[in-house]
């Protein structure tokens, strides 16, 4: 089960490694595989609808005492940096309090302790199955500028 799942952290030449898990996945993984990441312009591009898109965006890393775990219910996460190296923590789903959760955006702030941490950057990529709250965005260096993408993929 998909639900079984937790997070996938791996170089991006790896990705296709990883088909077969989901349907949705296996479209996400195939586009990933076949289409020059730092081509995207900023914001969303479709890659099939609602069922799997690309959100292109900037933003500044933070220490992670600034930083809080996020969820989403409807959507895993693939999260590529194109600039720039953040570090995303996972945390422990089971002792997780979800604080607000908006059905409209897909997006809740929780609370559990972390689990797991990745150091990110250009080349590597992280799935964070839906439900598993993740923390993004912590800062690697001094270094706070991050270009990245977040591959949203419909459970």
């Amino acid at each position: 089960m998909l639900r079984e799942v937790l997070m996938i952290y791996d170089k991006l030449k790896n990705i296709e490694m990883y088909k077969g898990l989901y349907s949705n996945l296996d479209t996400a993984i195939s586009y990933l595989a076949s289409h020059d990441l730092t081509e995207l312009p900023a914001g969303r591009t479709e890659v099939d609808g609602d069922q799997v898109y690309i959100n292109v965006m900037e933003a500044s890393a933070a220490p992670a005492s600034e930083r809080g775990f996020e969820i989403h219910k409807k959507y895993m996460d693939i999260q590529i940096d194109l600039t720039g190296t953040e570090i995303i923590e996972t945390g422990d789903s089971l002792s997780m309090k979800v604080s607000e959760y908006n059905e409209e955006t897909d997006f809740g702030k929780a609370e559990c302790p972390a689990l797991a941490s990745c150091t990110m950057g250009p080349g590597n990529f992280i799935i964070c199955m839906a439900s598993e709250p993740h923390k993004p965005g912590i800062a690697a260096s001094q270094d706070l500028f991050l270009k990245k993408c977040v591959v949203k993929v419909h459970i």
